[in-house]
């Protein structure tokens, strides 16, 4: 049996990192082998796109961004996500599609048409088999970004992007709740992670 393909999703300053090595714990606990990747990123072409993408300097458009975007899911898809799906490895990632749809369909107000037709040729039939989607306000989250000082082109936007971000993110969970487990960010970290875990676990029985 091949791997499976879990992603964590949300805005900036739910605790993604965290929960990202929570959850491949919780996989290499269950006997599960793990790799742990991030988008954009992953590949030493993506890593150098996400460079691109999140540098402070000069003003990415929006079309641009989007491309880059794909750009570099491809090269992550063929260079680590398929490989290690068919070796039997479980790959946790920080961010992919779903991602796309919010920032650059949601927040950037690009035609999610023509991110389902990138979305297709680029991944073919390839989904995340589960998402967990770390959900909270961002007038809470953009506090935690602020605490932590230096931030990206992303991080330094304003609060009607991340919401409107978060109302994609959660319009998508909607649509597919089978995938999408919405996950309260809000709460303390042991309640955020006792929820991952109850979401990982009932899948993990499934599988």
């Amino acid at each position: 049996m091949g791997g499976r393909f879990i992603t964590l999703e949300g805005i900036e300053g739910v605790g993604k990192s965290t929960n990202l090595d929570y959850v491949a714990r919780l996989l290499g606990d269950a006997g599960k082998p793990v790799v742990v990747t991030r988008e954009p990123g992953g590949t030493p072409l993506a890593e150098r796109l996400r460079e691109a993408l999140l540098a402070s300097d000069g003003e990415v458009p929006p079309m641009a961004e989007l491309l880059l975007m794909f750009a570099a899911r491809s090269s992550h898809l063929t260079g680590l996500i398929e490989p290690a799906l068919d070796r039997g490895d479980w790959v946790v990632c920080d961010r992919f599609t779903d991602a796309t749809y919010a920032y650059q369909g949601g927040g950037r107000s690009l035609d999610q048409g023509l991110i389902r037709t990138l979305e297709q040729a680029v991944q073919a039939e390839r989904r995340p088999d589960l998402t967990l989607l770390l959900d909270a306000a961002p007038e809470a989250t953009l506090a935690r970004r602020d605490a932590r000082g230096s931030a990206d082109r992303f991080e330094r936007e304003k609060l009607a992007f991340f919401s409107r971000v978060r109302a994609v993110y959660l319009e998508r969970a909607r649509a597919e709740p089978e995938r999408v487990r919405v996950i309260d960010a809000s709460l303390p970290l042991a309640a955020v992670q006792e929820g991952i875990r109850v979401a990982l676990d009932a899948f993990l029985e499934t599988q």
